[in-house]
């Protein structure tokens, strides 16, 4: 392990959690130890909150590292990580923080374990302020997938703000050499787009119905005569806890990108507007002439920097997300990042030469 601690402010560019997970996922992959202060600096309450403080834990026991701060509240934590080592963990802050942040910052370190890793993580599936799940296995999966990645997931349980309660299993595959570069540059025609909306508990099945509807007016306005299927869903009850709505859609082109667009129902929201709000984001990122949306940019820049070669990737606006996720990736690695673009009307071109990592 590198003697010298890494000092990094997580007041910087974004201020929120991001610059922790991705810093921890580097600071496990590479072995380099890391002081972060100022933790969530830029957030109404900073400090670790209960997911946060999961994300880290679990991370200390992939690595069987040694953490110091790792407390509710705590705007500083020194992690020394040690040895990587793949089995079964569980994750679970007790709120309806979101397993998909748990999964984030958990996910790029087991990539090279020394055997397949199995996460139970409990808390939100479909929480405000992260990727839904349905979002992450319609849209970033199969996209992370070319990097030569393999993960599965089951969704046991569905939790939902306030209450939380959901559970989902990932079984991650290990690569036992180097992840390939991706070059994803022609984002091509809209062939089809298909979507998922959601209600549970008390929520009737025709708020699904009014989302889904909403979207797909909007839709079809931008993408005539192109196929549009939103499925529509009642939780089982037994299968979900809480209350809670919501829809995700994803339109695939004729050059094979996944483009996605979300939105969270909410207590005073019309259903209509829901399921507008979604779509109007799905059609923004496909006008912009990007092949993947904004949610997904920023979370292909770690595999990128770990990847072996260039990788470049076609993006819209690059947004303060992406730009913390590559000033992290080049603080911790010598991974060389360029953004080709003016990045407001044009599209741009990410770039990496990534470091080649292996176990």
């Amino acid at each position: 392990m590198s003697e010298k601690l890494i000092e990094i402010d997580g007041a910087m560019m974004e201020g929120g959690g991001q610059i922790l997970r991705n810093a921890l996922a580097f600071s496990a992959l590479l072995k380099k130890p890391i002081r972060i202060f100022n933790i969530r600096a830029g957030r109404s309450t900073p400090g670790l909150r209960p997911q946060h403080l999961s994300g880290v834990t679990v991370v200390r026991d992939i690595t069987n590292g040694r953490l110091i701060g790792a407390e509710v509240g705590s705007t500083e934590i020194t992690f020394y990580p040690g040895d990587i080592t793949g089995g079964k963990y569980t994750a679970d802050p007790g709120t309806a923080g979101s397993v998909m942040l748990l999964f984030q910052v958990s996910f790029p370190c087991v990539v090279f374990a020394d055997k397949p890793t199995e996460f139970c993580f409990r808390g939100g599936t479909n929480a405000e302020m992260a990727p839904q799940i349905d979002e992450t296995l319609m849209v970033f999966k199969p996209i992370v997938e070319r990097f030569g990645v393999k993960f599965s997931c089951d969704i046991k349980k569905r939790g939902y703000y306030p209450k939380g309660g959901g559970e989902a299993i990932f079984k991650i595959e290990p690569c036992h050499s180097t992840l390939q570069p991706i070059e994803i540059l022609e984002p091509g025609n809209v062939v089809g787009i298909e979507g998922r909306s959601f209600v549970a508990g008390v929520l009737p099945i025709k708020v699904a119905h009014g989302m889904a509807d909403a979207a797909c007016r909007c839709l079809r306005g931008t993408f005539p005569g192109i196929s549009i299927k939103v499925e529509r869903v009642k939780e089982p009850a037994h299968l979900a806890v809480g209350n809670g709505s919501g829809i995700v859609l994803l339109a695939k082109t004729e050059m094979g990108c996944l483009i996605g667009g979300s939105a969270l129902g909410k207590r005073g929201v019309a259903a209509e507007e829901v399921g507008e709000k979604a779509a109007k984001q799905l059609v923004n990122a496909v006008m912009s002439g990007a092949c993947v949306d904004t949610f997904t940019q920023d979370q292909l820049v770690i595999f990128m920097a770990l990847a072996k070669g260039k990788s470049r990737v076609r993006i819209g606006p690059p947004s303060l997300h992406t730009k913390t996720a590559i000033f992290v990736a080049e603080l911790m690695t010598d991974a060389k990042f360029n953004l080709i673009g003016d990045g407001t009307q044009e599209p741009t071109i990410l770039e990496c030469e990534g470091i080649g990592y292996k176990r």
